[in-house]
């Protein structure tokens, strides 16, 4: 795909897995982005995953006709981005491999060889001339691997963003950009906001006119709107006003009580909530869900003593990518002796700034009139 007259996709599209990275389900397939620069010299910038390296090689040799590959820039090592380098080499024997220190550890770790005679090196900061073309280097560490870096070409004002603005889903996907790239920002990168601030603040001086990442299409125009959503994302603020209600249920009690406290909510105002029951729903939908809005409730059923599984393994989830400013309502249930308040309220107050709603609403096997106004109190709160 032609992004300029001097730059071009030539990377990939790939429906034929059911999962990415082992476990997102990824319905509309992925695309892996790599980029040429034709200038004097001729810059590629990161390679593809295997699935798709026969399209990816011709893709390269339709662009570049005759001509060869002076540098291959490695943005990141990750094996869907790292996975041709060898191949790439193989192909053009005078290529000079273009990373940092760190780069050349991973690259070692994954092939046995750092291609040492092909090196150069790059700190933080650095150029690289190609013509009429310059790429400027900005180490993004823990965005989200330790080695990765953007390019930014100056000439015609383009950020290689590495995984950064990326999404589920091939470049032709027919779907909103949001949702894929929301649900790719909080499964893949959301642990790491403070580092994607940090990024920011390194490329707040430039003229940025398209942003060409390693996953997801090619944006040119309105680019506030997607960097307004990264830097709402990356602080983990409120993106949507709302409710969401993520649970757990055996015998369909504790999802009778979700059902009649979404009416309630529903009539004392709130105009968006979403619901997900956790043992049926994609885990990574409701993962990117907990992070969109601002109001949460958790509730399910106590299992063993302690907390329903899924619901265990969702609020371990969250803590793991970093959950924090959010305000929480809990829902337990149990027949003799309900627990799962008790272990819920434990993982979560060891995230950041988030508050709990008391009390919570203790269901013992079926709604009494009790929980019914108690859950009428937290549609009252949270629609405040």
């Amino acid at each position: 795909m032609k992004i300029t007259n001097s730059i071009y996709n030539v990377g990939a599209n790939d429906r034929s897995q059911d999962l990415f990275e082992g476990q997102y389900i990824v319905p509309n397939g992925m695309a892996y982005n790599s980029y040429l620069i034709l200038d004097e010299k001729v810059a590629l910038l990161d390679t593809v995953d295997n699935v798709v390296s026969e399209k990816w090689l011709e893709n390269i040799k339709e662009v570049l006709g005759d001509r060869s590959i002076d540098y291959l820039v490695v943005s990141h090592m990750e094996p869907d981005h790292s996975s041709n380098i060898q191949s790439i080499v193989d192909k053009f024997p005078n290529i000079k491999i273009i990373g940092n220190a760190k780069t050349f550890q991973f690259m070692k770790q994954f092939f046995g060889t750092a291609f040492e005679e092909r090196q150069i090196i790059v700190v933080d900061g650095d150029k690289l001339e190609l013509g009429n073309h310059t790429l400027n280097f900005t180490f993004a560490p823990m965005v989200h691997w330790p080695e990765v870096m953007v390019s930014y070409e100056s000439q015609e004002k383009v950020l290689f963003s590495a995984d950064a603005f990326g999404k589920f889903g091939a470049s032709d996907a027919d779907e909103a950009w949001d949702c894929e790239a929301r649900r790719y920002y909080f499964n893949i990168v959301g642990k790491y906001g403070q580092q994607i601030q940090m990024l920011f603040k390194k490329l707040a001086n430039l003229d940025i006119q398209t942003i060409c990442p390693l996953h997801g299409p090619v944006l040119k125009e309105n680019l506030d709107h997607y960097l307004n959503l990264y830097n709402t994302w990356s602080t983990y603020g409120v993106e949507s006003e709302g409710v969401f209600i993520a649970y757990s249920s055996i015998y369909g009690n504790t999802k009778t009580a979700v059902l009649e406290l979404a009416e309630m909510l529903k009539a004392n105002g709130c105009t968006k909530v979403a619901t997900a029951d956790l043992a049926r729903e994609d885990m990574a939908e409701a993962l990117e869900d907990a992070f969109r809005y601002g109001k949460i409730v958790f509730a399910a059923p106590t299992y063993d003593g302690g907390i329903f599984p899924a619901m265990e393994t969702f609020l371990h989830h969250l803590k793991g990518k970093n959950y924090q400013k959010r305000q929480v309502a809990l829902i337990e249930n149990g027949t003799w002796a309900p627990m799962s308040g008790k272990h819920m309220r434990a993982i979560i107050e060891t995230m950041k700034e988030v508050e709990i709603i008391e009390p919570v609403v203790s269901i013992k096997s079926a709604m009494s009139l009790l929980n019914k106004e108690q859950l009428q109190e937290i549609a009252k709160q949270f629609a405040k």
